[in-house]
């Protein structure tokens, strides 16, 4: 008899180890993670009256609040800087992590049912998460470019410096902290349900753990070394820092920052990865 090969189209392996990510099957199932990224957008607003509007009124109220309540209210200072522009920089970077934090941390809740019938690299859902998500940044900020435009000439005292140029990495250094985290959060979920409400309440506290709303060269420095702990407050003073000239830049705090995104995107994969797996067992 004549032996005939048969050819796959895909070949599904167990993973050598559980830090192992096939950067190609990622990449060949592109369309999807595209097809995510589009879904994304088109639902977040629809059948709504302003649609993408609500990108720009969303970060526009906040700003206005913060002034009233932390501005006029508790009068806490903002280093000199016209409060708008202060909020609005701080409320930018906030926004992309929370909504990428909150939105992938549901991923194995909200997509059960295609993960136990449907094989795809399960990366792709919190990867599309945090791509989509960019796009929303990128609207919140022309709102921020607008309102700066508006300052410089106006002769407000800002003055933005060649630290500006590290924005792009600031952003990645956000994307891989809530990835890491959501994907950590979404893996436990999947077993403890509480957990979900309990990390809720903790995002909304964290913000306040975070000099969005208030320069950190307010406080003492002890305060300031406890509140380095957080890795958000350094991406977010170093981009107040490049953009507006006035904030707390240290490249120690930053490369603290980016070596604990680093390791909880690994500890993220691994516990990922392994929750994966059970889902594999049913496809």
């Amino acid at each position: 008899m004549e032996n005939t090969q048969q050819e796959w189209t895909t070949v599904i392996k167990p993973k050598g180890h559980l830090l192992d990510i096939d950067f190609k099957e990622i990449w060949r199932y592109r369309d999807l993670w595209q097809m995510y990224v589009k879904r994304d957008i088109i639902t977040s607003y629809k059948q709504t009256i302003l649609g993408p509007l609500w990108f720009f009124i969303q970060p526009a109220m906040t700003t206005i609040m913060y002034m009233l309540v932390f501005g006029k209210i508790a009068k806490i200072s903002t280093d000199g800087l016209p409060q708008p522009l202060f909020y609005l920089a701080g409320i930018c970077m906030w926004n992309y992590f929370s909504e990428c934090l909150n939105r992938t941390s549901n991923t194995f809740t909200n997509n059960a049912d295609i993960f136990g019938k449907v094989y795809f690299p399960r990366l792709i859902v919190p990867l599309s998460t945090v791509t989509s998500s960019l796009i929303r940044m990128g609207i919140q900020l022309s709102l921020l470019i607008a309102v700066y435009l508006f300052y410089v000439f106006s002769g407000a005292n800002i003055h933005p410096n060649e630290y500006l140029l590290l924005f792009p990495f600031l952003v990645v250094m956000l994307a891989g902290l809530s990835l890491g985290f959501g994907i950590l959060i979404s893996s436990l979920t999947t077993k403890y349900r509480d957990l979900t409400l309990l990390f809720g309440f903790i995002v909304q506290l964290w913000m306040y753990a975070t000099p969005v709303i208030y320069p950190l060269s307010v406080m003492s420095e002890k305060r300031q070394w406890i509140m380095a702990l957080n890795p958000l407050t350094a991406i977010v003073e170093t981009f107040k820092y490049g953009a507006l000239g006035i904030g707390t830049f240290s490249w120690g705090m930053l490369t603290y920052s980016f070596g604990f995104m680093l390791a909880l995107l690994a500890i993220g994969i691994v516990v990922f990865n392994k929750v994966q797996r059970s889902f594999m067992d049913t496809v």
